[in-house]
């Protein structure tokens, strides 16, 4: 996300044309919609600044993150909310969801700017989604939204962290079922080179 601003002209040049042969946005992240779909979706703050580093905004934001799936019809599957990104695994219609996150961003960016006394601040990145494509995938992306946290090295264990479905996973299906999901679909290198 952040490689074009280090690239050279000739390769933003490059880049933007690919993007434009494909009908893509030149800055944001493309979006499928086509139905409903299950999809891992991700978005971080502008350069990765540590917006929700409290408690109580990470409280907030998980509850809005809820309201705003349940309120576009969809179903939250996994979630993860970390001082600087989230990931959710959410069934739900990119069509209806795109808007209903979009406003979403901007209303608590202006919230949190207000809070912060930081006018004009750019809080969020675009959002972007990768359809799940079969069931290793859909386990692989539970494991890794489990992980976030472990992984960001924001906790030794990744159930310390409560911003999390982890806990409510290990209720739901035990921990077991967990260990096996973890050995039969491991992470090894998801996200390498977009979750950064």
């Amino acid at each position: 996300m952040y490689a074009y601003r280090h690239a050279t002209p000739e390769l933003r040049k490059e880049l933007l044309e690919e993007r434009q042969l494909k009908s893509w946005p030149w800055h944001a992240p493309p979006h499928f919609a086509d139905g409903e779909h299950v999809y891992l979706l991700t978005a971080a703050c502008f350069e990765h600044q540590p917006i929700l580093a409290s408690e109580t905004r990470r409280d907030e934001w998980l509850s809005a993150l809820r309201a705003c799936v349940a309120d576009c019809g969809g179903d939250l599957c996994g979630w993860v909310v970390l001082s600087n990104h989230y990931h959710l695994v959410a069934q739900v219609d990119l069509d209806a969801f795109a808007p209903k996150i979009g406003r979403l961003h901007n209303g608590k960016a202006t919230q949190w700017n207000r809070e912060d006394k930081a006018p004009g601040r750019k809080v969020w990145h675009r959002f972007s989604d990768r359809r799940i494509r079969n069931d290793r995938h859909y386990f692989a992306s539970l494991n890794y939204v489990h992980d976030n946290a472990a992984h960001h090295g924001l906790v030794e264990r990744s159930d310390a962290w409560r911003w999390s479905s982890l806990a409510h996973f290990r209720q739901e299906v035990g921990a077991e079922t967990l260990e096996a999901w973890a050995r039969g679909y491991p992470i090894e290198r998801f996200g390498q080179g977009w979750d950064v």
